[in-house]
C-alpha cells in the first residue's frame, strides 16, 4: 500500500484540484495504481491550472533555488541537460527569451533523459506552434514531469514492499 502525501503531490504538481484529487483516494494498492490516478487527475490541466503549476517551475536552464522538494526536483531533472556548450548555452537563452515574449511564460519541457541540444531542438519546434496548441502541450509536459517525480518518490517503496519470489 502507498499513503501519499499532500506535500509530495504538490511538489510533483502544484495544482491544488490534483492534490485534493489524489490524495483523497489514498492509499494506493501499488505504484501503477498511483501512477493511473495521478496521470487520470492530471489529464487534462484547465489553463488557470497550468497557471498555477507554472509558479514552481524555474525557467530550463536555470539553477533552481530554495531549499523545497519542487526546487530539488527541479535540479535533479536539470542536471542531465547541464553541459558546458556555450553555442547550446546561448541558443537556450535566447530561445527562452523568445518563447517568454511569445507566450508569457518560461518555457517548460520534461527535461529528465534529454540533452540539452534535444531540448533546444524542441524549443524552436514549439516555438512555431499556434497558442492553444502549446498550451495543450505545457499541460502533457506537466503531467509527465508530475508522474516521474511521484515515481522517483514512491515506486522504489511500492517495489520494496512486494513479496520476493
Amino acid at each position: 500500500m502507498i499513503d501519499v502525501s499532500e506535500a509530495d503531490l504538490s511538489a510533483a504538481l502544484h495544482v491544488s484540484r490534483f492534490v485534493r484529487e489524489v490524495a483523497a483516494a489514498s492509499p494506493y494498492a501499488d505504484w501503477p495504481a498511483l501512477r493511473d490516478a495521478a496521470h487520470a487527475s492530471a489529464t487534462p490541466l484547465s489553463p488557470a491550472e497550468i497557471d498555477e503549476a507554472m509558479e514552481s517551475h524555474p525557467r530550463i536552464g536555470d539553477k533552481p533555488t530554495g531549499a523545497d522538494a519542487a526546487a530539488e526536483f527541479s535540479r535533479r531533472e536539470q542536471q542531465a541537460v547541464d553541459v558546458d556548450d556555450q553555442h547550446l548555452l546561448k541558443a537556450l537563452a535566447e530561445g527562452n527569451a523568445t518563447y517568454e515574449a511569445r507566450f508569457d511564460r518560461v518555457f517548460l519541457i520534461r527535461a529528465a533523459g534529454r540533452s540539452r541540444a534535444e531540448i533546444v531542438d524542441e524549443l524552436a519546434r514549439r516555438l512555431k506552434l499556434d497558442d492553444d496548441t502549446e498550451l495543450s502541450i505545457v499541460g502533457q509536459e506537466l503531467r509527465d514531469i508530475a508522474v516521474l517525480r511521484l515515481e522517483s518518490v514512491y515506486a522504489d517503496d511500492a517495489a520494496s514492499t512486494e513479496p520476493r519470489v
